[in-house]
């Protein structure tokens, strides 16, 4: 069955690589999805100088100009106001106006949400949108067989009610169902028990809430030793308690990372050890190996958004075009609608 065609808006600028290597994810995806039309949003000159010389098919590839970008260390809204013609601006206006299916962008995170919170509007129902981040974890998931959960939120709400959490737990069981395609995610609430009474009160009456709700499969509450085990698909929390975990969880691998290297440096013996542990290491890189997933959705707009890591390169950037492409085609904003219509 043919793939249903979509346009995906690139904001090629403000990534901390830089234009080229979003240029250079676009072109991969221009020579291997037939279906996907790449909308690159930036400097004109910038971008027709890497597409120069990098292969890619000229036939599913787009240019929008855009004169201005928002870096990383600059603050979103001032940044914003200050430069109305910034590539992000523009391209989540060019998604706002039908001209693209979706944004992609792996610049300045607060700068991409309130672009989109100017640009598009949110679902009904839904009082305030979720940034989601995706943890590798040790089991996998779905037809996809994915390692990755989904927690949200991770910084967009930052004080959530109980209809929020409500609101964010339909979401990203929604987003599983058609990026993972898993039919049946498993969906907690993260909290400091697994009892049901346990909690701030917002949690306690979402618990209740989620309890009863048809079509969820609501496992109840999860602690944060349950997150890199799987334990749940979905995990839904406050921005604030959100931001504080992600944060924990990478640095965590990074410093388990900094070990082995510095293991492998200091001693014979050390590296002896590493060299017998091979398989099971390359096992956890493969595991944790986020570039394959590419980006994780701000949920709750009518019009989709992928934030890419800013740290992100070609291969992250395409796959973040493809997870993009799937949520569009899917109509992944009907999908959140009719579970919070239940």
């Amino acid at each position: 069955m043919a793939l249903k065609p979509v346009t995906i808006a690139f904001d090629v600028m403000g990534s901390d690589h830089g234009p080229v290597e979003v240029v250079r994810g676009a072109a991969q995806l221009s020579l291997e999805s037939p279906h996907i039309h790449t909308l690159l949003v930036g400097d004109r000159a910038v971008i027709d100088d890497a597409l120069a010389q990098i292969r890619h098919n000229g036939e599913r590839i787009s240019v929008q100009h855009a004169a201005s970008f928002i870096a990383m260390d600059e603050k979103p809204g001032e940044a914003l106001a200050r430069k109305p013609d910034a590539s992000v601006s523009v391209a989540a206006r060019l998604v706002a106006e039908g001209e693209a299916d979706a944004l992609v962008s792996a610049g300045n995170t607060g700068a991409c949400v309130l672009a989109c919170a100017r640009h598009f509007q949110l679902l009904p129902g839904v009082r305030r949108a979720a940034l989601a981040a995706v943890y590798p974890t040790r089991i996998r998931r779905g037809d996809k067989e994915d390692p990755f959960s989904l927690i949200l939120d991770v910084g967009a709400t930052v004080e959530a009610t109980a209809d929020d959490l409500v609101t964010f737990a339909v979401m990203g069981a929604a987003y599983a169902r058609i990026i993972s395609r898993n039919e049946q995610p498993k969906v907690a609430l993260l909290s400091n028990g697994t009892e049901p009474t346990k909690g701030p009160r917002h949690v306690v009456e979402a618990h209740a809430r989620l309890g009863g709700l048809p079509g969820m499969r609501f496992i109840g509450n999860v602690e944060g030793v349950d997150i890199p085990k799987g334990t749940a698909d979905v995990v839904v929390t406050d921005g604030y308690v959100g931001n504080v975990c992600l944060k924990m969880l990478e640095g965590v691998h990074e410093t388990v990372v900094e070990l082995a290297q510095y293991a492998h440096k200091e001693s014979l013996r050390w590296r002896a050890g590493l060299a017998m542990l091979s398989g099971g290491i390359q096992r956890i890189k493969d595991i944790t190996d986020w570039e394959q997933y590419g980006g994780a959705p701000v949920l709750g707009f009518d019009r989709i958004f992928i934030k890419a890591h800013g740290r992100s390169q070609a291969r992250a950037i395409a796959n973040a075009g493809k997870v993009a492409a799937k949520a569009a085609a899917n109509e992944l904003g009907k999908s959140i609608q009719q579970g919070l219509a239940r």
